[in-house]
């Protein structure tokens, strides 16, 4: 809205809106890691990573044994299934987007994970948002760096700085925070993750609605 004090929330997907984070890395652990030869990731080391990029760190830190192209074909006979069966939203999600919406704020996600994973959550769960970004729009590196952060506040019409982020990973905090966002951290799974780089820490679906509604504006909207 023209002159009004609103900003723009991006949600982060894998561990926010859907509690997917503690599936992949047990899949990792127990059935693609193994497959690729490798061992002892230490458990901060990919959360919030694109899975291409994945493979690049991966192969450059430890070797591996398959190519990129099987490494990703692992990855995506596993999310069908995941995204599709396994994983469940989050509590009050729906009723989050309709009072953000109510508020006047535009909602986006922006997610490392690809498009067509993406969809199976979005169809599956009936959620709209106003874009929808993944790592595969940007022709930059993905998170921690900040640009898939940056371009999406420019789909919306935003600066960074108007808008709020939500995170689950200490790479996804990071990226939010250099793009300039106003970063909340939102742990939702087993690892103990450093979220302290976020600007606030919250630990329900609860405490999120209520930073995300009554938190004021900081900038005012272009």
């Amino acid at each position: 809205m023209e002159g009004a004090e609103r900003q723009a929330v991006l949600f982060d997907m894998d561990g926010v809106i859907v509690n997917s984070e503690d599936f992949w890395a047990e899949l990792e652990e127990e059935i693609i890691f193994p497959e690729v030869g490798v061992e002892d990731i230490g458990d901060n080391e990919i959360t919030g990573m694109n899975f291409r990029e994945i493979y690049d760190y991966l192969d450059e830190e430890y070797g591996t044994d398959v190519t990129k192209s099987e490494f990703i074909s692992l990855y995506d006979g596993i999310a069908e299934d995941l995204y599709g069966e396994h994983v469940s939203l989050m509590d009050g999600f729906h009723d989050l987007l309709d009072d953000l919406r109510a508020d006047g704020t535009d909602v986006a996600l922006v997610s490392s994970s690809p498009h067509d994973w993406i969809e199976i959550v979005t169809d599956r769960f009936d959620l709209e948002f106003e874009e929808v970004v993944s790592a595969d729009d940007i022709d930059a590196p993905g998170k921690p760096e900040p640009a898939i952060y940056e371009y999406a506040a420019g789909l919306l019409d935003y600066r960074a700085n108007e808008c709020a982020a939500v995170e689950d990973s200490e790479h996804g905090v990071e990226s939010a925070v250099r793009a300039g966002t106003y970063c909340v951290g939102y742990p939702n799974g087993a690892k103990e993750l450093d979220l302290t780089m976020a600007n606030v820490v919250v630990s329900s679906p609860a405490e999120l609605h209520e930073e995300l509604l009554t938190r004021p504006a900081r900038t005012e909207r272009r």
